[in-house]
């Protein structure tokens, strides 16, 4: 099951973090034991490494992080991959799109001539100078001061972090996507359920990546594709499960969970239903496999 990891850092006591309302900043100690997990987050975030490395994995594309690197991470379902070399410790930047939406308005005519157009990527790989650099460990420091550090120096800390990163051409892509912001209020239905189809959330958690209630978001799924979340979420899994049955090194427990069903058997059984067949065997007759 996907972790839900801002109201876990929020909720938890045990972190050392700052809160304000439309961010939250936390240091993160992955456990050494730990390699592989699937998080979702319905607040974008930036991770920047302190030390170690990471792999981070959305639908169609693994980037991999190390000490002295950042991330954007966008509202979505992630798997992550720790590696053991070295113990793994980051700072997240929890930004609400709130929080980025006020950056834009109020510096609008800078950015957009920095970017404009529509990003569909969920993960964005942010271009660390020395400048930035020293910002993300001047911020560590703040974090060591514990909640002594008035909000309004935190969100100051927030705004330039956001400063520079736009300010930075190589960052353009990330700079459209903060742009694109303005032009909707909320998040696209197909957009989110497109990406993160695959992963095993409830249909109150998608609602929350949606940014509606539970009601608001049966009721425009079922406007928008003219079915319900389940029967259509069942039926687009199984046909991203057929396409992971090509893969010869997959076996069926991992093609089962990869395409956002809990168990082998009500996977088999729901496959066998659509396409007539158990997935070994349709493996077998249509991938030669």
């Amino acid at each position: 099951m996907a972790i839900d990891v801002y109201k876990h850092f929020r909720k938890h006591p045990r972190y050392n973090k700052l809160v304000g309302n439309d961010y939250l900043l936390v240091e993160y100690k992955c456990p050494i034991e730990v390699e592989k997990f699937k998080l979702w987050t319905e607040t974008p975030f930036i991770t920047y490494v302190i030390s170690g490395q990471k792999d981070w994995t959305s639908l169609d594309k693994t980037y991999t992080i190390k000490k002295g690197e950042a991330l954007f991470i966008n509202k979505g379902v992630y798997n992550t991959k720790q590696y053991f070399e070295v113990d793994y410790c980051v700072m997240l930047f929890f930004i609400t799109d709130n929080f980025i939406r006020r950056f834009v308005k109020k510096h609008k005519d800078l950015l957009r001539s920095k970017g404009s157009g529509m990003s569909n990527s969920q993960i964005f790989k942010i271009d660390v100078g020395d400048t930035l650099n020293t910002l993300f460990l001047s911020v560590f420091n703040y974090l060591n001061q514990g909640n002594n550090i008035p909000k309004e120096l935190v969100e100051m800390k927030f705004n330039e972090l956001l400063f520079n990163i736009t300010l930075n051409p190589i960052n353009n892509d990330l700079v459209q996507f903060f742009n694109s912001l303005l032009s909707t209020e909320g998040t696209s239905l197909n957009d989110i359920m497109m990406k993160n189809f695959h992963s095993d959330l409830k249909l109150d958690e998608y609602a929350r990546l949606y940014g509606k209630s539970l009601s608001s978001f049966k009721r425009d799924f079922q406007n928008f594709y003219k079915d319900t979340p389940r029967k259509w979420l069942n039926n687009k899994r199984l046909e991203y499960a057929k396409t992971l049955l090509e893969n010869p090194e997959l076996n069926i427990n991992d093609i089962c969970f990869e395409s956002g069903f809990k168990n082998a058997s009500h996977f088999n059984k729901r496959f066998k239903s659509m396409y007539k067949l158990p997935p070994n065997q349709y493996r077998k007759l249509h991938y030669n496999l």
